[in-house]
């Protein structure tokens, strides 16, 4: 009995089947790369799994052992400088990646009914995604990223009602302590990683039943059909960008590798603490704000962000003006972009 055969037999689906399974019609506006920009942070999210089991074995989540079991990955585990490397520029690549998919679905009004919920999953994975890249920067157990994740206790514990409770789950007491590390790895390694592949999860059903936003470009021929086929033409497209990314990685970790910084000091207050670049935008504006202010101003604009879809429908009905929400994401943008270059000129 041949192999084929012997397979066939246990797995009775036929090449014919599975092609009828997964050649659900994709629209050809997901042939440009910045219209399909969901598989990107998914093959990322991969890598992260990946390099992060391998960095794992190595990782001891302790204050008196996290630096040095990072230095150790750093500075002699066999192309351990390489895999840590891998980790961090995946991870931020995932987190541009995710931002510039929200801003695609925004733009081109995706979350309009019947998609407003699939919107509010996107939303809850840009937030994992954000606390996914906190959580492991506050790992090394560097200077910066000890005080980072000290200033970001200090910051919840601001938050009316829930704040002080946020900051103690955080940080498992009222300050840094022995049991903080080990939080951050449990929320990094399990919590956050399970929680997005059931949003992704959810996230993926939603879209296989209302099916993907169909857009129609002006360059595009009329005779021309709508649709292509998702097994193989745009899983072709996929694996394409995969390789590409895979490359781009890898020029990156070993062009510009992942450091180690002088390690943290619980009695000695850097001049300078500067978060990752993700949190620039909020760093700022809390710089040009009250505490309070800047974090009641904050969770607004995070609840606005979710409940779009309804709010972008009372402003089209009230104004009667079709693209409001397109006018009011160019200047959020714009603010955004802004914020980050000015956080990240300056030295304090």
């Amino acid at each position: 009995m041949g192999i084929s055969s012997w397979l066939s037999e246990r797995i009775p689906v036929s090449g014919v089947q599975l092609r009828e399974l997964t050649n659900e019609p994709v629209p050809n506006h997901l042939k440009r790369w910045w219209f399909a920009l969901g598989g990107t942070p998914a093959y990322l999210f991969v890598v992260q799994i990946v390099t992060g089991i391998l960095l794992a074995f190595y990782y001891q989540p302790a204050p008196e052992t996290a630096y040095e079991s990072v230095r150790h990955i750093t500075d002699e585990a066999v192309f351990g400088w390489y895999l840590r490397s891998l980790h961090k520029w995946a991870a931020t690549l995932m987190i541009a990646a995710v931002i510039l998919h929200q801003m695609r679905v925004y733009f081109t009004a995706a979350y309009r009914r019947p998609r407003e919920l699939n919107w509010v999953i996107g939303m809850s994975l840009l937030m994992c995604t954000l606390l996914t890249g906190f959580t492991g920067y506050s790992l090394v157990f560097e200077q910066l990223s000890y005080w980072g994740a000290t200033v970001a206790a200090n910051i919840s514990d601001a938050v009316p009602l829930l704040g002080g409770f946020a900051k103690r789950m955080l940080l498992g007491g009222e300050q840094y302590n022995s049991h903080t590390l080990s939080r951050f790895y449990i929320l990094h390694a399990a919590v956050l990683p399970t929680t997005i592949i059931l949003l992704v999860g959810v996230h993926i059903a939603f879209i296989r039943l209302h099916g993907v936003t169909e857009l129609k470009f002006d360059d595009e021929p009329e005779d021309k059909p709508g649709h292509f086929n998702f097994f193989p033409d745009h899983l072709l497209t996929e694996l394409t960008i995969g390789l590409v990314l895979m490359i781009l990685l890898s020029a990156l970790a070993t062009l510009f590798p992942a450091t180690m910084g002088p390690p943290a000091d619980p009695n000695t207050t850097p001049e300078v603490i500067k978060p990752e670049w993700f949190f620039y935008v909020s760093f700022r504006w809390l710089k040009l704000f009250s505490l309070t202010f800047a974090v009641l101003s904050t969770g607004f604009i995070v609840a606005a962000m979710f409940l779009w879809p309804w709010i972008d429908a009372a402003l089209r009905k009230i104004t009667g003006w079709e693209d409001i929400s397109v006018f009011i994401g160019i200047i959020a943008t714009f603010l955004l972009v802004g914020l980050t270059v000015w956080e990240a000129a300056v030295a304090h």
